[in-house]
């Protein structure tokens, strides 16, 4: 038999089929069943309906934000300046900037906990400011990193135009870089928000007992509770899709402006 090149994709394709479909086939199986495996909607009832596991999906929005805005906040000026600096060694600081992504995430963690705690003294009195060192700390890289290629894209010709047409440095930032590097943006944003939202293990390390979606899923299915294990998982699942979306549907409208505005 001859091998064509789509043929080169069956091992890909088993590999979906196995380890990307049919587990998310088993979470929405459980996810929409009780133990006696009939068809139900009350876990989702039961999770929206409960003040306790609706302060955890607030909590967890609400670290997820002050995380990403943090992020964007120390990003951005970070990528222009490693794209448009008149410096030289450009390739070695981002090096450095990608260089922590290379080591364990543990042990990444527990130097920034032995950090925190000289600083500090006991963790436990700024539990939510911690939390927000940490996960600034473990995404940073995630952020930076697409801004930087859409600056690195961005033809700085267009904002020595502005500034000769006598726009500010205000508006030259707001009418002209932020419109150009957006899809960067939306990709750092959708990379860090809702990866945030899951990720317990800077609360545990960090001191911090409040529970977020990812500590609430692992609290589910250590108990054997894969019905509501599976239900968080899979309005997590829905969050993400609708995220990707909007972002999606964002970047083909800026496409289409770009070149409308072209001809």
């Amino acid at each position: 038999m001859r091998l064509l090149r789509k043929h080169l994709g069956i091992p890909y394709g088993i590999f979906l089929g196995l380890f990307v479909v049919l587990p998310l086939i088993i979470v929405t199986y459980y996810a929409f069943t009780n133990g006696q495996g009939q068809p139900t909607m009350e876990n989702f009832l039961d999770f929206f309906s409960n003040p306790k596991t609706l302060g955890t999906l607030l909590y967890s929005l609400m670290v997820s934000a002050v995380t990403t805005f943090f992020c964007l906040l120390i990003a951005y000026p970070t990528a222009y300046i490693l794209s448009k600096g008149s410096f030289s060694g450009h390739a070695f600081i981002l090096m450095l900037v990608i260089m922590p992504m290379w080591i364990n995430f543990t042990l990444r963690l527990t130097a920034l906990k032995e950090v925190l705690d000289f600083v500090e003294g006991n963790l436990a009195l700024h539990p939510f400011m911690n939390t927000i060192i940490g996960q600034v700390y473990d995404f940073l890289p995630f952020m930076i990193l697409p801004i930087y290629n859409s600056m690195e894209k961005m033809d700085g010709a267009l904002l020595e135009a502005a500034r000769d047409l006598g726009a500010s440095q205000i508006s030259v930032i707001i009418r002209v870089m932020l419109p150009l590097t957006a899809p960067g943006i939306i990709s750092g944003i959708t990379m860090v928000l809702l990866p945030a939202m899951t990720n317990y293990v800077v609360l545990d390390m960090l001191y911090n007992s409040t529970f977020i979606m990812g500590s609430l899923i692992g609290s589910y299915f250590s108990s054997y509770d894969w019905h509501n294990g599976s239900m968080v998982s899979a309005t997590l699942l829905l969050f993400i899709v609708i995220v990707s979306w909007i972002s999606s549907r964002f970047a083909e409208a800026k496409q289409e402006k770009e070149g409308g505005n072209v001809i």
